[in-house]
């Protein structure tokens, strides 16, 4: 019984007549320049002036309130210590980090 032994894939592409699969004569199947690289744009986008003003005042804002909150005897806002401002709070934060994802 004759042993079996692995072909290299130049042997194989010889005696098959046919090659692997987009391969060249050195067996490489991507080109040798590597990993595409996507074009330079030609013009880049840039945000008016009033997204980072309007995203470190809806920050600051929410920080204020939630700070204030805690602070029943300032009386800078009505009534007592409430869940309500809080969630105004992180409100106003969560509109300021939508806001900074607009930043260019």
């Amino acid at each position: 019984m004759p042993l079996l032994r692995r072909r290299s894939k130049t042997e194989a592409a010889a005696t098959d007549g046919k090659g692997s699969k987009g391969s060249t004569s050195s067996g490489r199947v991507t080109p040798k320049g590597g990993r595409y690289t996507p074009p330079t744009p030609k013009e880049y986008k840039v945000s008016p002036r009033w997204v980072p003003i309007l995203m470190l005042a809806l920050l600051v804002a929410g920080m204020l309130v939630i700070i204030s909150n805690y602070m029943p005897g300032a009386g800078i806002l009505p009534g007592d210590t409430d869940n309500k401002w809080l969630l105004i709070g992180l409100g106003l934060i969560t509109g300021g980090f939508i806001t900074a994802t607009k930043y260019r």
